[in-house]
């Protein structure tokens, strides 16, 4: 396991109680907060942050619309930015039609690697995570899934990544929410990992819905659902344990999603990248005000130079008292 990771307890000791998270300690979230976008070196985490985070959308100021380029036309103005949440059915450029699609082993050779050194790691869990990744990739060419097409990024920044929510959050016959899932990130490599939590992949867009459901039956995995709905559709008449949240949006934005339905969840985890402690603290109002209480963040590191990531632990209105 990772240096920096804290020494997970195992499944059924006394400390995987629920909400048996360390306290947060103040000092993490710097004061000296950067102001650029989050996670530039990172494409694939917290990419719809441009409304949330106050920037303009590329729209035009009124002393560039008055500027020309010498014939008296005023220069083309820009195309906005999509404001429209995540979880629209609109039909989408597929941005890599020609994805490559790695062979077996070379895909399971780049997962060897990346796990290399990790505990409680089996082959079936590497096989399942293999087969999915190759899936994933092939669908890739008529349907964006994802942005990162290198077999050793896939397996250090979507599985990796993934499966140490498993190592840092108790999960053991939880039930357990990922919304926005799209891929299966972070929800089908952790319940590779945990068979005895329940997951719900929770995803809007039809066809990605329809490609979780194949995927789930392909892989053949018994503790796993696909939900088509929005989150807080589905959580107005559900109730979970836990909602995890990956390269969705901003803590804020994933707050606000979540303020008609926060009674029906107990914690709120989101794997955030570096950046987590300026989003923390423009977020702190509105989680206040929405009730969902800071609870712990957890960080640790990816190798090979790969980024530095985050898991930020809310507990929710649903939790309290527990």
């Amino acid at each position: 396991m990772h240096d920096s990771l804290p020494a997970p307890g195992a499944p059924g000791d006394p400390g995987d109680e629920e909400g048996d998270f360390a306290p947060l300690d103040e000092s993490l979230i710097p004061d000296d907060l950067p102001g650029g976008p989050l996670d530039l070196e990172d494409d694939d985490l917290d990419e719809d942050l441009g409304e949330e985070e106050g920037e303009d959308d590329g729209e035009e100021t009124a002393e560039g619309a008055e500027s020309g380029d010498g014939d008296g036309a005023p220069e083309a103005k820009p195309k906005a930015r999509s404001k429209k949440r995540k979880g629209s059915d609109e039909d989408e450029e597929v941005e890599h039609p020609d994805t490559p699609i790695p062979s077996e082993s070379k895909m399971r050779k780049a997962l060897d690697k990346a796990f290399a050194g990790q505990d409680d790691i089996n082959e079936r869990m590497l096989d399942l995570m293999t087969k999915h990744a190759r899936l994933l990739l092939e669908t890739n060419r008529t349907m964006n899934v994802t942005a990162i097409l290198d077999p050793t990024e896939i397996a250090v920044k979507h599985y990796l990544d993934s499966w140490r929510v498993t190592r840092m959050i108790p999960l053991v016959a939880r039930t357990v929410l990922d919304l926005g899932s799209g891929g299966g990130f972070p929800g089908i490599p952790v319940a590779i990992a945990e068979p005895d939590c329940s997951m719900i992949l929770c995803e809007s867009i039809g066809k990605k819905a329809r490609f979780l459901e194949e995927t789930v039956k392909t892989l053949g995995l018994k503790n796993v659902r696909v939900v088509h709905a929005r989150a807080e559709d589905y959580l107005a008449t559900n109730r979970v344990d836990l909602v995890l949240i990956r390269a969705v949006s901003s803590v804020r934005e994933n707050v606000r999603v979540l303020r008609k339905v926060r009674h029906s969840v107990k914690d709120v985890v989101m794997l955030k990248g570096n950046s987590w402690g300026r989003e923390v603290r423009a977020a702190e109002r509105e989680a206040e005000r929405l009730g969902f209480k800071l609870d712990t963040v957890l960080e640790h590191e990816l190798p090979d130079e790969m980024g530095k990531r985050a898991m930020v632990v809310y507990r929710a209105p649903g939790g309290d008292g527990l």
